[in-house]
């Protein structure tokens, strides 16, 4: 590549930025352009490098990870989060998932993995969401959020033309619902990479990047019609 991808590591452990460096040397598309050990230093230094890809600890001494990726996708909404964490926790996966990460993993992850994550990551997608509809406790607080988002918009802001097919519709509710890839196929007797082709056209034809976007895009619009019982809504993590 002619231009690398420029990744700069927050962590406050020198060890575990000389390992992250390390497992990226071989890498000839990734370049690793600074390190930061708190936030006000990583905040410092995505101004003054302009990263395409930020590797964050979420237990960053002082002003913390997710603090520190709030405050980055606000300045730099395209600039690529990876939010790195000792142990994988769905509270901190939900909040990753509103600070605007497009990634989350556990910090024991395989340096090949890790350096994938950082190759789609630079291409926009957002990683994340596979995560997210893995565990419907996540996926449920998710859509609470966005039910209440909905909400409170303006009606008029709704259309009555939906672009989607009938089938694009059922698999919106689906994951509206929380269910899997596997599980929407098994629902809808249909195959898993069916449901696959279909949500990349759901997401092309809303222009949206991520399938959470696309349920509240529906939800906002009124496409999806489901009913919410507080009572039903898992008790938050604390």
């Amino acid at each position: 590549m002619l231009n690398p991808i420029r990744v700069l590591i927050i962590d406050d452990h020198p060890l575990f930025r000389q390992g992250i460096r390390w497992s990226l040397s071989d890498a000839k598309d990734i370049e690793v352009v600074g390190e930061a050990e708190n936030g006000q230093e990583a905040l410092k230094l995505t101004e003054l490098l302009h990263p395409d890809v930020v590797l964050v600890d979420i237990n960053l001494p002082g002003l913390n990870g997710l603090e520190v990726a709030r405050v980055i996708k606000r300045r730099a909404p395209r600039m690529g989060i990876i939010v790195l964490s000792v142990y994988e926790d769905d509270d901190q996966l939900f909040q990753a998932i509103k600070v605007g990460a497009s990634a989350y993993s556990s910090k024991d992850v395989h340096p090949e993995k890790l350096r994938l994550y950082i190759r789609e990551v630079a291409l926009g997608k957002y990683l994340i969401n596979d995560v997210v509809l893995a565990r419907p406790v996540v996926a449920s607080r998710v859509l609470h959020q966005f039910r209440e988002l909905a909400s409170s918009e303006d009606e008029q802001t709704s259309e009555l033309f939906a672009p989607l097919t009938s089938r694009e519709i059922e698999i919106l509710d689906c994951i509206a619902r929380g269910l899997s890839n596997k599980e929407i196929a098994s629902e809808l007797n249909i195959s898993s990479q069916t449901v696959k082709n279909h949500i990349t056209s759901i997401l092309s034809k809303l222009q949206v990047n991520d399938r959470t976007m696309a349920v509240i895009y529906a939800i906002k619009r009124g496409w999806i019609k489901m009913g919410y019982n507080a009572e039903d809504e898992p008790a938050p993590i604390e």
